[in-house]
């Protein structure tokens, strides 16, 4: 029989991660040895595993171990990292290795590195002495970039069961206490707060037409919220919503649409060339509340990302996808957590360049977006299942409670 040996450190029981590595190796024809296993005596000290994984070939031992680095497993003999310079602008060797958005570190000459930058679907190249995450779009020609995995560990985040944020189990249900979900998410974003730290919110268009844009403004102007991530619509119906009280030409007091209603985000939009931007409709004294209006006077970074449904669009909106994206990054960089409401496009685009380890937040009433989100790589992203609307008024009052 072939062997390889391979260690892991963390909450492995609590998290499950412990049955999950034996069970894969077994279920993949493989077969294990216990070494070492230091079991933590207290919540906050983590367990220590060192295992062997027995094959009958070296292929079969190979596959095996590349399904084991998603559980935080890596083999204790580690081979120095293989960079290969780049021939030319936005291209990389077939053999590089893409990233996950999970911590990672690479062995080279001799020790242990943390990549910066991290996110998913990126290259890994080595710049001034130091690893990082880079887009392929932004790979130069001559860039040292890593090929293959085998001198990587990537560190996956563990459930911490005893946590006060208890509830980011990451199943998706509509039959989960909504009330429960408010109270955690509020006393989160309370000691974030306490702490000076970071919470950005990624905010859909719905947030307005199901009567939750004041409440979000409340949150916003009471410095709960740090980073602003949207696309034209959610502030355009803002906008609507303040000179005539109707969003997508919908009274939203009443719920009758109203005459030539369908006009009114156009007018709207009109309304803030005439002043030239947002912030000069501020200053003019045309815009005097509403959630635009704390972001702008909160002075905290946002930026609203373009599509080719836009009316308008607004003088603040970015038109080029790939300076949005950067934007998007430069905003979320160093979160602490971020709330995604009702958006299921900018909430998966956030997702895609958030590293693991940031609390994440999906409200919506489709499960299916939490669960698209999950699927494409923000695995941490905890769904909560509700009228964003309802979520937002019941946060407020949680907040000033």
């Amino acid at each position: 029989m072939k062997k390889r040996i391979y260690q892991t450190e963390g909450h492995l029981i609590d998290s499950g991660v412990f049955s999950l590595i034996l069970n894969t190796i077994l279920n993949e024809s493989g077969d294990y040895q216990i070494i070492r296993f230091n079991v933590g005596k207290h919540p906050g000290e983590p367990s220590f595993l060192e295992f062997a994984v027995l094959s009958d070939t070296e292929g079969l031992l190979q596959h095996i171990g590349s399904r084991l680095t998603q559980f935080g497993a890596f083999e204790k003999e580690v081979p120095s990292a293989v960079l290969i310079e780049t021939d030319k602008d936005r291209h990389v060797p077939q053999t590089f290795y893409s990233t996950t958005n999970h911590r990672t570190e690479v062995f080279y000459m001799g020790q242990w590195f943390e990549v910066a930058e991290q996110r998913m679907d990126a290259a890994i190249t080595y710049r001034d002495q130091r690893f990082s995450c880079v887009k392929l779009r932004d790979i130069k020609k001559g860039d040292q970039v890593i090929c293959g995995s085998d001198s990587i560990r990537v560190y996956p985040p563990f459930i911490e069961q005893r946590s006060e944020f208890a509830f980011m189990a990451n199943e998706v249900s509509s039959e989960r206490s909504g009330r429960v979900a408010v109270e955690r998410v509020a006393k989160e974003l309370t000691k974030v707060r306490e702490h000076d730290g970071k919470v950005v919110v990624v905010c859909g268009p719905v947030v307005v037409h199901t009567g939750g844009a004041d409440a979000l403004a409340s949150i916003v102007r009471n410095g709960f919220i740090q980073g602003f991530l949207g696309g034209n619509a959610v502030a355009v119906h803002d906008l609507e919503y303040r000179f005539f009280g109707t969003s997508l030409g919908v009274d939203l007091k009443s719920g009758v649409v109203a005459e030539h209603g369908h006009n009114h985000h156009m007018k709207a939009i009109n309304k803030i060339y005439g002043c030239g931007s947002i912030r000069d409709a501020i200053d003019e004294g045309v815009l005097t509340e509403g959630l635009m209006f704390e972001v702008e006077r909160a002075g905290i970074p946002y930026c609203l990302a373009g599509s080719i449904r836009d009316d308008g669009p607004l003088p603040e909106t970015v038109n080029d996808m790939i300076e949005a994206q950067s934007q998007y990054a430069e905003i979320i960089k160093d979160a602490d957590m971020i709330i995604m409401l009702s958006s299921m496009l900018h909430s998966i685009g956030t997702g895609n360049m958030t590293p693991s380890w940031v609390k994440t937040i999906c409200v919506d009433i489709n499960p299916a977006v939490v669960t698209k989100l999950s699927d494409r790589g923000s695995g941490q992203a905890i769904g909560i299942v509700s009228d964003v609307g309802l979520f937002l008024r019941d946060l407020e009052r949680e907040l000033e409670g």
